[in-house]
């Protein structure tokens, strides 16, 4: 793991520590216990990158059904089907008081599209804490949404025939995103709204690697989720993640879109969610409309 991600992971646990320890709870420290609070779904699925939130993008929210003074975990598998790729995907995540996320992932993406035989494999460390707010509006003068700043640690293994195009395009293997997500859950109508804003050198998510020789530095790209609570075990809504096209001068076939999709999330018991969604990936290395399924299922608690 980069020495430049561990320093930052310390600063950030040691500020949620921190703020815990000043909170509005006098006399000993309540007893932590397994999460057991949380309304079903309220905390998100585990997003492809680790981090609960929605299937593309990370929420504010913790994962699992930890509350305050509680943690909690999750373990969930995903895969996504396109017309000419594939990606599987498998996270887990654990969370303490409602203030700390810890989520680790790995992908494999099915390439051999654009490279006979080419598979790519990523892994990612997530680090995520609560700074502010509360997700969910009790009373009028509550309005502040929770706010969560996290770090995604990515590294790439794109096999030596991928490899040698990243290294052609001086895209590197490591690179980390940061982001800051803002979510608010209105229950009279059951609406979950949720904005992030992502600080990111990633090409296709850092399956491309990361950055290249004409564009190495941060861009700053805007992510949305809405989902639209129908009932305590059913969720519906739709997400667009931004991205950045650092590798354009590379040609045409290099340039990506912004990745959406429409989805539905289920809940038949309080430990397990499943979730199914269309989704639009635009064009990746030169296959246009990747358009098709994603599954996910969640254990948690």
């Amino acid at each position: 793991m980069p020495f430049s991600f561990r320093c930052a992971a310390l600063a950030l646990v040691c500020s949620a520590v921190g703020a815990h320890a000043d909170g509005p709870f006098p006399g000993p420290a309540p007893t932590t216990t397994f999460g057991s609070s949380k309304l079903l779904l309220t905390g998100g699925v585990a997003s492809i990158d680790g981090a609960a939130g929605g299937g593309l993008t990370p929420w504010a929210l913790t994962g699992g059904h930890a509350s305050e003074h509680e943690i909690g975990a999750t373990a969930a598998a995903t895969r996504v089907v396109t017309r000419d790729y594939a990606l599987t995907g498998y996270a887990a995540a654990f969370a303490w008081n409602e203030r700390v996320e810890v989520s680790l992932a790995h992908q494999d993406f099915d390439a051999s599209a654009a490279v006979p035989g080419a598979t790519l494999r990523m892994d990612i460390v997530g680090l995520k804490v609560r700074i502010a707010g509360d997700a969910i509006l009790l009373d009028s003068d509550r309005w502040m949404p929770q706010v969560a700043v996290g770090l995604e640690s990515k590294h790439v293994s794109p096999g030596a025939a991928v490899g040698g195009v990243l290294d052609a395009v001086q895209a590197k293997r490591d690179g980390i995103d940061v982001y800051v997500s803002a979510t608010k859950l209105l229950l009279g109508p059951g609406v979950l709204l949720n904005g992030t804003l992502r600080a990111t050198k990633a090409n296709q998510n850092g399956l491309l690697g990361f950055g290249s020789v004409d564009h190495d530095r941060y861009r700053f790209k805007p992510e949305v989720s809405v989902a639209w609570l129908l009932n305590r075990h059913l969720a519906v809504g739709a997400e667009v993640r931004t991205k950045p096209d650092n590798l354009l001068f590379a040609g045409e076939a290099f340039r990506e879109n912004a990745w959406r999709d429409v989805f539905i999330a289920w809940a038949p018991v309080k430990r397990v969610s499943l979730t199914a969604a269309w989704v639009d990936l635009g064009n990746i290395v030169g296959k246009q409309d990747q358009t098709g399924m994603y599954l996910s299922g969640q254990f948690s608690f």
